[in-house]
């Protein structure tokens, strides 16, 4: 059971779920990478499965943690006001946008990616402490 006073890190692609969009995501990545629409797919993800240097960072993350498309976004949260790809915090269903598809899209690189994320976690956990 989850703790309810815990903060959460919810991911939220670019994309919908299932297997036609799955596939469909698959050969837009290689037919036309530079159209893709979601850079955090793009970085943390292969053709066919998840980067191991991506699953490595995330053991590194002292954060429960949620993947979700955004029509899987859409369905649990009940909002759909935010641009995708985003990262956002869940506190007792509380949603804070923690870095926007602006941010996420301007990494170029999964290092990029790992260390602004980085840097949101230390920013949450100095507010947590704060508070």
């Amino acid at each position: 059971m989850e703790d309810n006073n815990e903060t959460k890190l919810v991911f939220v692609y670019n994309a919908d779920s299932g297997l036609f969009n799955t596939v469909s995501d698959i050969a837009h990545k290689i037919l036309s990478p530079s159209t893709y629409s979601c850079q955090l797919c793009a970085l943390t993800h292969s053709y066919f499965s998840v980067k191991d240097d991506w699953q490595a960072f995330l053991k590194t993350i002292d954060y429960p943690m949620e993947f979700l498309h955004k029509d899987e976004y859409k369905e649990k949260y009940k909002n759909s006001d935010i641009k995708f790809p985003a990262l956002l915090s869940d506190q007792d269903g509380e949603l804070v946008l923690l870095i926007n598809a602006d941010a996420l899209n301007q990494c170029n690189s999964l290092d990029e990616l790992k260390t602004l994320i980085t840097e949101v976690c230390h920013s949450v956990e100095e507010f947590e402490s704060a508070s």
